[in-house]
């Protein structure tokens, strides 16, 4: 039973601080993505919400494709950054985000483990084949700057390349 209540705790702390507010990802130039692998082949998400349901169940927000998979078998939550109140990481706790834990759990970095404060290029193991890596990716450029070689654009005359193969 203690387990339970602890497992609530991880994912209640601090998790209504952002809202609905997806502004957040654009202040921080940051942007978290979750590359999924699973029976119906490879899937990118973009992490923006507060708190994702991943598992079998066709209602969950990230749906995991495998027999292996529990209906409701992890739930991402996203929590603030201590040092910054303008960045935030995401916590990915095993089962439904209520205490009920998935079947099997999940693996990540190679240790089975109950939850997990997620960073760039963790890989988390679901079941066989059920795979998926999360990936901070920093932003170099502000929003509303652009780089000038976004706009060089060369554009080729289909019969140029028939002169070339010609010669």
């Amino acid at each position: 039973m203690a387990g339970k209540n602890t497992q609530e705790l991880r994912i209640n702390q601090n998790s209504n601080n952002f809202g609905n507010d997806l502004s957040t990802a654009v202040e921080t130039n940051e942007s978290h993505l979750l590359i999924l692998e699973d029976d119906q082949g490879r899937k990118e998400f973009t992490l923006e919400n507060p708190v994702y349901s991943l598992g079998r169940d066709r209602e969950s927000n990230i749906r995991l494709v495998s027999q292996f998979v529990s209906r409701r078998h992890a739930t991402l939550v996203r929590l603030p950054r201590y040092n910054n109140t303008q960045s935030y990481y995401y916590r990915i706790v095993d089962g439904d985000g209520q205490g009920k834990p998935s079947a099997n759990g999940f693996i990540i970095n190679g240790r089975k483990m109950p939850a997990h404060d997620l960073k760039n290029e963790d890989e988390i193991v679901f079941g066989p084949k059920i795979r998926a890596i999360y990936y901070l990716l920093k932003n170099t450029q502000r929003s509303g700057q652009t780089d000038a070689s976004e706009y060089d654009i060369t554009l080729i005359n289909p019969s140029m390349t028939d002169d070339i193969e010609e010669i």
